[in-house]
């Protein structure tokens, strides 16, 4: 059977616009040299995903459904369409809204499957909007038996967390009713190393059933989430015969009877580098902005935020400001300025020691009889944090926070500082990491100074300091954070692993007590199994978080 795979980019809640290219990928599939008998959207994709708290909202649901029949009315004839959407729970029992597949065809509703599983970990929560499908049936589609297994339906023998035990395994039902053929429609988040599981669950469904899968992901940036595309499709003995294109709209026209094999590895850092450049860009897309703006340190990690941002929206809705303190080297404020010339954006420098001044004779009588600390140290980073907030209020330009994951989760940052920003385009990625992915856009020739990547990395906040004065070395610090953080083991396990205890006990303290700073962060772009924000749900007032400064 030829499928078209539409792998779109929806915006949550723009009915028009959605629907207008969910018509316009029908159309372009209906006028293929080799015209496809079904055209496979993602889940929800009249509506955007995730809608959350939208679908509180009696209007929303409603123009989701006046979408879904106007596409129903409009659509080419002679093809079939499987669409995702918002429907109505018809029985009057439990949630009131389903999740729900549609096949068109003809300007008739022929098939409808609501979702099953219903996934409340990491960032998801769909059972506090939805019922699940009471029963799972395959349709039949020009003399094949079709089934739809909508996203998490096919993740019943793949525990997608140590929480989840799942009940009913949608995919046996749909191979018992006959199906010799799965579609997926889905909108999967990315993180790294998330493709490959994927098409382990589909591989291991045609390995063991002997039935073909099309996976339909959806693409696009969406708040923190990331949608990564890479549709899917594979053959009857479960090899992958096709991938569609990553962190890019695309159609695609496959046989599903082929059984060839393509190629699924790649450079995990392209692939990071491609999520994070369209987190960017959707952002600013689907919230109206037209440029960002940072503060370039000389430092590694606004260097790898400027560079990301010139990728995603080029060099002129991009400006950087540089805003040295008495503590700033003079070879951080140059390596700034060759970044800067590198990349071809605007640098504008602004001086912040006249202000800090002020600060401190402000504060003089109040802070009589005492002796400077970190007090004085973020005086300097809110100043700065102040100052690019003016610049984001005149001008309507977004500010991108620079901060690392090593940072936010041992809380070496400054809230209403460094903090400050719309978005943190790099807060999922470890320090190490941060370097690794310098290195790998360095790959072809110099973009990143050398000087930036080779310097000990500093906060500038006070004479010769140094990060590695305050926390243990990046290769132990990010082994650990990945342990707790992602992997959610206990203190005793971490040390199991090797690492001394007092250590392991000093990184957790300090993960603990920075709980406060991290719930009022921008939102963070995904990009590893457990970033921080809504997926990581930690409560701040618990036993031993004491803050330890702002």
């Amino acid at each position: 059977m030829r499928v078209a795979i539409a792998q779109i980019n929806p915006v949550i809640g723009d009915f028009e616009g959605n629907t207008e290219k969910i018509l316009s990928f029908i159309d372009r599939a209906d006028n293929q040299s080799e015209r496809p008998e079904l055209v496979i959207f993602p889940e929800l994709s009249i509506c955007g995903y995730p809608p959350m708290d939208l679908l509180d909202q009696e209007a929303f649901v409603e123009k989701n459904l006046k979408s879904l029949r106007y596409i129903q009315q409009h659509a080419p004839r002679g093809i079939g369409v499987v669409l995702g959407h918002v429907d109505r729970n018809k029985s009057h029992a439990g949630k009131k809204l389903m999740n729900v597949v549609s096949v068109i065809s003809d300007g008739k509703i022929l098939h409808r499957q609501a979702k099953t599983l219903l996934p409340t970990y990491d960032v998801f929560d769909e059972a506090r909007y939805f019922e699940p499908a009471r029963k799972r049936e395959p349709f039949t589609w020009k003399g094949k038996r079709i089934g739809i297994a909508i996203c998490e339906d096919i993740w019943w023998e793949t525990e997608p967390s140590a929480a989840v035990r799942y009940p009913i395994d949608p995919v046996e039902e749909l191979l018992d009713g006959g199906a010799s053929l799965l579609i997926v429609p889905s909108a999967s988040p990315y993180y790294s190393g998330k493709l490959q599981t994927r098409f382990k669950l589909l591989s291991d469904i045609g390995k063991s059933s002997g039935v073909g899968v099309v996976y339909v992901n959806m693409t696009g940036g969406n708040d923190s989430l990331i949608f990564d595309g890479q549709s899917l499709v594979t053959s009857s003995s479960g090899r992958l015969v096709f991938k569609a294109a990553a962190f890019a709209e695309e159609l695609s026209v496959v046989d599903t009877g082929k059984d060839g094999e393509v190629g699924l590895d790649g450079e995990r850092y392209e692939e990071l580098e491609g999520a994070l450049v369209l987190g960017i860009r959707d952002y600013l897309e689907k919230t109206g902005f037209q440029r960002v703006h940072f503060g370039l340190s000389g430092g590694i990690d606004s260097a790898l935020v400027a560079t990301l941002a010139v990728k995603a929206l080029g060099t002129r809705r991009v400006k950087a400001f540089a805003l040295p303190s008495r503590y700033s080297s003079i070879e951080s404020v140059e390596d700034a300025k060759t970044l800067a010339g590198n990349l071809g954006i605007e640098l504008e420098v602004l001086p912040i020691e006249d202000v800090f001044k002020s600060y401190l004779d402000t504060l003089k009588r109040v802070f009589r009889g005492t002796e400077p600390d970190i007090t004085e140290e973020n005086l300097q980073a809110r100043i700065r944090g102040t100052l690019l907030m003016a610049y984001s209020n005149k001008f309507n330009s977004l500010l991108l926070a620079t901060g690392n994951k090593s940072e936010l989760a041992t809380g070496y940052c400054t809230l209403y500082g460094d903090m400050a920003g719309a978005l943190a385009v790099i807060g999922d990625l470890l320090k190490t990491e941060v370097y690794e992915m310098a290195r790998y856009i360095n790959r072809n020739g110099e973009v990143i100074p050398e000087s930036i990547l080779t310097k000990p990395p500093s906060a500038e906040l006070k004479p010769d300091q140094k990060d590695q004065d305050t926390l243990p070395p990046y290769e132990i610090l990010d082994k650990i954070i990945d342990l707790y953080i992602v992997h959610n083991k206990s203190e005793e396990e971490i040390e199991s692993e090797g690492f001394e205890r007092e250590l392991v006990g000093r990184v957790i303290g300090m993960i603990r007590r920075a709980e406060y700073k991290r719930r009022q962060a921008p939102p963070v772009l995904k990009v590893s199994p457990r970033a921080f924000g809504t997926g990581r749900r930690i409560p701040i007032a618990a036993y031993g978080r004491k803050p330890l400064d702002g």
